[in-house]
């Protein structure tokens, strides 16, 4: 989080769809921020005014919980009003808000520590401008919907407007004082506050009418929201260390996909990141759910349930859909509904079709929880049908891509920005593109599904489709691999050229342990190397490449879940060393950041004594930025889960720099409950159950 003060600092509150972003007095000034929903800006401008100024800041900031946003503000000068004049820091303005039931509840309280009685004059300015996400992002659209006239009562103001796809959307403001004035775009009050006296006024904004805000309901959506919360943290294992700032960087990194998590029909699944994303994203959900999967499956449960639930059923060139694939995106705005944009269910993502059944595998692994296996079957059954015949209208049997219409992605992997595929000489890859990660994700897609189908008793095509993974693993060694360079390319073109660019992709190939170890080592090195390690992280592409710039989105930047994907292949490879190294790096700019991982950030090397510098525009929070933590730290550990023989086991664990000690509670192993002590002794870190000994699990340090 920036620091209060500053005029970037920026601080959001998410529940279920609705968000809200705001700046550090608790202002929305219509610049990227507003209150949220559906992916409609509903409150485009709400700015407090005292004696027609913006109040001084004191300080501000969201709870660790991530449900209560405060700011301390203290008044200007005010000007003489009946006789009296109140000088600069005598009145005390508390903002406290939160999001509930896709309603903005905020409580003002005033107290004047004055001698004398003060007259406080208070204005907000409020407007709505119902734009989509994409408008407020920058997108210029053919047409506009119809403001409809607002409505106006005795203490609220209903704005509406008519949307081209027939929606009327409303917001309402309303206060639980009468004002002064009021107008279509203002409330004024004047506000008597006897010495060391104080008021409390309710504000509630919302997508429609509800009863007049009063201090009752401002507590009862405080404590529902706490609650919600609370019940959300509950869910799935919990890590301890001694406090300090690593502890606090893995509760609010928690915190955060807690927040970012929203239960929907087919269960928890985690929106990708605010403001720009918070909406389901597959390839971001199946990540964050990778990440958080030795800890909390049942959030892949329910990644995996609502992706099944979406799947692609037929071929549209708009969607870049075809029977079998894994949904990319969807949105809920009205760009979307009238076809302005090609999001309202986008299936141009390459990899999410793969990285769907391999977290499957990696599900059934974890828990042993076949039954639900069993209920998403036809659609993994439906996925692997579109990886083959994706796979086979290339001579190497790679799955690649190629957007229909010119309204999709140019580019579909997770480096999605319209020049992050290029050749050596800085020239664009030519579609249809073969990324070198996405052949791995097929690669431990096709192992995991045949051993699905294994399991199901299916051992003829169980045969077939681990014969066509090492027959996809030659392929990948045979055209991917640069012997000059001991690297592997970022990509092979429509073309039949390789990509001879050396980017982070190949640390994905590391995790899904494609690579031999002969050639596993001279990657690892690399990515450690200066021309990718930033003493941050790694960097998106080595600083030697052409189109380097360290200040792009995909062309030099570091993205923390990109470096927990590079650690976790590492450690597949035994380099739990090479992952605590990146942890540490990864805490190092957590630091800097406020404990709270951005997206993304600039791809600058680290100076002594000078901070990573951020990327100006990055989501906060974003999930799979919060869930890197969690990966790390599990590559560090070295611990694996096995839900079916119920074994937790610890290989070669080691503990990062920081703490000593770390304890694992209600770690879920089959329908045991375990907690876990992990150790440093001397030179060796060590694991074991607190407590009685479970009865059926066992836990193993392999030393």
């Amino acid at each position: 989080m920036n620091n209060p003060g500053t005029p970037s600092a920026r601080y959001t509150l998410k529940h279920d769809g609705t968000f809200l972003v705001a700046d550090e007095l608790g202002d929305i000034t219509g610049e990227r921020d507003g209150l949220f929903c559906a992916d409609t800006r509903f409150l485009s401008r709400f700015v407090l005014l005292v004696g027609g100024v913006a109040p001084s800041l004191l300080s501000s900031g969201v709870s660790q919980d991530n449900v209560i946003f405060r700011a301390n503000l203290t008044n200007r000068p005010l000007p003489e009003l009946g006789g009296t004049r109140t000088p600069e820091g005598v009145i005390h303005i508390e903002r406290t808000r939160l999001l509930w039931d896709s309603r903005l509840f905020e409580r003002i309280t005033l107290t004047n520590y004055g001698e004398s009685g003060a007259l406080l004059p208070l204005q907000f300015a409020f407007a709505s401008d119902f734009a989509d996400i994409f408008e407020v992002r920058g997108y210029r659209r053919s047409q506009p919907g119809t403001l409809l006239p607002a409505t106006q009562e005795a203490v609220s103001v209903a704005q509406a407007y008519r949307g081209r796809d027939g929606v009327v959307r409303i917001c309402v403001v309303a206060f639980s004082h009468q004002p002064a004035r009021l107008t279509t775009h203002a409330a004024e009050f004047a506000l008597e506050l006897p010495p060391r006296g104080h008021l409390q006024m309710q504000i509630e904004v919302g997508i429609e009418p509800a009863a007049a805000p009063d201090a009752r309901r401002f507590r009862h959506a405080a404590a529902m929201a706490r609650r919600a919360m609370r019940q959300r943290r509950r869910i799935g294992a919990s890590l301890h260390c001694v406090p300090g700032p690593f502890r606090t960087w893995l509760d609010k990194s928690r915190a955060d996909l807690a927040q970012l998590t929203t239960g929907l029909d087919t269960g928890p699944y985690p929106f990708a990141g605010i403001p720009w994303f918070s909406t389901p994203f597959g390839r971001d959900g199946i990540i964050t759910a990778l990440q958080l999967l030795w800890l909390d499956p049942s959030l892949a449960r329910g990644v995996l349930g609502f992706l099944a639930a979406t799947q692609a059923q037929q071929t549209s060139d708009f969607d870049d859909s075809a029977p079998g694939k894994i949904l990319h995106e969807t949105r809920g705005g009205e760009l979307a509904a009238v076809g302005e944009v090609p999001f309202r269910r986008y299936y141009g993502g390459v990899d999410t079709t793969p990285l769907f059944l391999l977290l499957a595998g990696a599900y059934a692994q974890r828990t042993g929880d076949f039954k639900f296996v069993d209920t998403i079957w036809p659609a993994l059954e439906r996925a692997m049908a579109w990886i083959e015949a994706s796979a086979a209208t290339n001579s190497d049997g790679f799955v690649t891509y190629a957007r229909a219409r010119s309204t999709g992605l140019v580019n579909q992997g997770w480096k999605d920005s319209s020049d992050s595929i290029f050749h050596a000489d800085g020239t664009m890859a030519t579609p249809p593109i073969a990324l070198v990660e996405v052949q791995g994700y097929t690669y431990a897609a096709l192992v995991a599904h045949a051993w699905l189908a294994a399991r199901r008793g299916d051992a003829t095509r169980a045969k077939a489709w681990r014969r066509r993974a090492g027959a996809l693993r030659a392929a990948i060694e045979r055209r991917f691999w640069m012997p000059e360079d001991n690297f592997y390319a970022i990509a092979v073109d429509g073309t039949d050229r390789p990509c001879r660019v050396r980017a982070s992709n190949p640390g994905h190939l590391l995790f899904t342990r494609v690579p031999s170890t002969r050639r596993a080592e001279p990657v690892i090195r690399q990515l450690l190397s200066s021309a990718f390690d930033t003493g941050w992280g790694v960097r998106t592409l080595a600083r030697d490449q052409p189109r380097f710039n360290p200040m792009s989105y995909h062309n030099g930047s570091v993205w923390p879940h990109d470096t927990a994907m590079c650690a976790a292949g590492m450690a597949a490879y035994g380099r739990r060393e090479a992952a605590a190294h990146l942890l540490t790096e990864t805490f190092d700019a957590a630091l800097h950041f406020g404990l709270r991982l951005p997206e993304l950030y600039c791809g600058f090397a680290r100076g002594n004594g000078e901070p990573p510098v951020a990327y100006p525009v990055a989501c906060l929070p974003q999930a799979w930025a919060s869930g890197a933590a969690f990966m790390l730290l599990q590559s560090c550990l070295g611990v694996t889960i096995d839900g079916i023989n119920r074994v937790v086991q610890f290989d070669r664990p080691q503990l990062p720099a920081q703490i000593d000690s770390l304890i694992v509670r209600r770690l879920e192993v089959g329908d045991e409950r375990l907690d876990i002590a992990v150790e440093r002794v001397g030179s060796r870190v060590t694991a074991a159950p607190i407590g009685p000994s479970p009865r059926a699990a066992r836990v193993i340090t392999r030393a």
